[in-house]
């Protein structure tokens, strides 16, 4: 393994990360690291270092939104509960300016939103341009959550799977960029992070009696998943598989794949609409 000293960040994470390429959910370890050999404290301390490139990527981003630029980035996070969607907000998107992201999470839906299709609460909280917009849990739960606890007839949510391709196909035309994580845990992992929850007073607030009964759809929910990996893994909008039972290399991973997909739209810092020279000229004399 590489030390501290050396550790290069995980490579490709675009191609290493694809589910695609990554093969069944099944035979893939949600321990493993893929494309990075270095240890944890590695991992750590190039968090802290990429992330200072990914908050001036960002930072053209959102100049550019102010200039008139339409382009965004749509990153969606799908996990079973305590797979880590939380801490990657926090602790990934956390380190860009916070004018420019804007973050919504997606529950049981209300009445009013049951009242539309299943894409109005979604399209609802879509990133204006020039923000990273973060979805915490998202439109995917709709043939998710609904398909493990038959909430509508299967005739409904199979024609969903076409519906969110269409979609996506559309928000990538308009200028978003979709990245779309599924944080992949193992339930012994599940288990080790549900009991910190409950040995310690200021995590009670996380902890929800309803994630133990939802351990009981496990294979269900893996099912889900595989099928959604299946029908809505496109070029459009890709998904990647990232083995989540160590927050380190999930946190590192949506760092880069935010870095690479900042870097494919080649920021520059806008061109000014004023007379520079004639500002200065203006602020001195002021």
């Amino acid at each position: 393994m590489a030390s501290s000293s050396d550790a290069e960040p995980p490579a490709a994470p675009t191609t290493t990360l694809r589910a695609s390429s990554m093969g069944r959910l099944t035979d893939v370890d949600p321990r493993d690291t893929p494309g990075f050999d270095g240890y944890k404290s590695d991992g750590k301390a190039l968090l802290k270092e990429r992330g200072e490139l990914l908050a001036a990527l960002q930072e053209r981003l959102y100049a550019h939104g102010r200039s008139g630029d339409r382009r965004s980035i749509l990153l969606v996070l799908q996990g079973m509960d305590t797979s880590g969607k939380g801490g990657i907000v926090r602790h990934v998107v956390g380190m860009v300016d916070p004018q420019g992201v804007s973050h919504a999470t997606f529950g049981k839906p209300t009445e009013d939103e049951l009242a539309h299709d299943f894409l109005w609460r979604i399209r609802a909280k879509l990133p204006t341009p020039g923000q990273i917009g973060v979805f915490d849990r998202s439109h995917y739960e709709d043939v998710l959550a609904v398909r493990v606890h038959d909430l509508v007839p299967e005739q409904e949510w199979q024609k969903r799977y076409d519906v969110i391709n269409e979609f996506e196909r559309e928000l990538a035309a308009e200028g978003t960029t979709v990245i779309k994580a599924m944080l992949h845990i193992s339930p012994d992992e599940q288990r080790e992070r549900l009991t910190k929850r409950l040995n310690r007073p200021d995590k009670y607030w996380k902890y929800n009696p309803s994630d133990i009964d939802e351990r009981a759809f496990w294979s269900a929910y893996q099912e889900a998943y595989q099928v959604v990996l299946d029908r809505t893994d496109n070029d459009d909008a890709p998904w990647y598989v990232i083995p989540a039972d160590r927050k380190w290399f999930a946190r590192l991973s949506i760092t880069e794949l935010l870095i690479e997909a900042l870097e494919a739209l080649d920021l520059e810092w806008p061109e000014p609409d004023f007379d520079v020279e004639h500002e200065k000229k203006r602020l001195a004399e002021s």
